[in-house]
């Protein structure tokens, strides 16, 4: 008995992890996909040369002055790419969670790090890149 409730502990405790995953990864889909219709609003008011432009607020469509909406518009574009990062950071964590769970190793390449820029201009001088 003490065994089988071992095994549902770990059952449940793996499902509930894998089931955070997914579900952060549907929210950085749509996160991803509201960044990208900020980008193309973005896009279209620096086009437009107009100084009001029709804003929707939840179901309501608002006339708003052009240099606010689109600081109104950057704004959400910084907020948007700062949840998406944690998002990913935090599902890296995760992910590595689940597989120690599962006692597998981790995943490899999970954990990289791009160059800083004094480590690329480092590599430059020097030759290699």
């Amino acid at each position: 008995m003490d065994d089988q409730a071992k095994i549902l502990k770990f059952l449940v405790s793996a499902e509930k992890l894998a089931d955070e995953i997914l579900s952060d990864k549907r929210e950085i889909v749509l996160l991803d996909k509201r960044r990208n219709q900020n980008r193309e609003a973005l896009r279209d008011l620096t086009k437009a040369q107009q100084k009001k432009c029709w804003v929707t607020v939840g179901s309501v469509l608002v006339k708003h002055n052009f240099e606010s909406t689109k600081a109104l518009l950057e704004a959400d574009q910084k907020q948007l790419n700062m949840d998406i990062n944690t998002l990913r950071s935090n599902l890296k964590v995760k992910i590595n969670s689940l597989r120690d769970l599962e006692m597998q190793a981790p995943t490899p390449g999970l954990t990289l790090v791009p160059l800083s820029n004094k480590e690329t201009e480092a590599l430059s001088k020097s030759g290699i890149l």
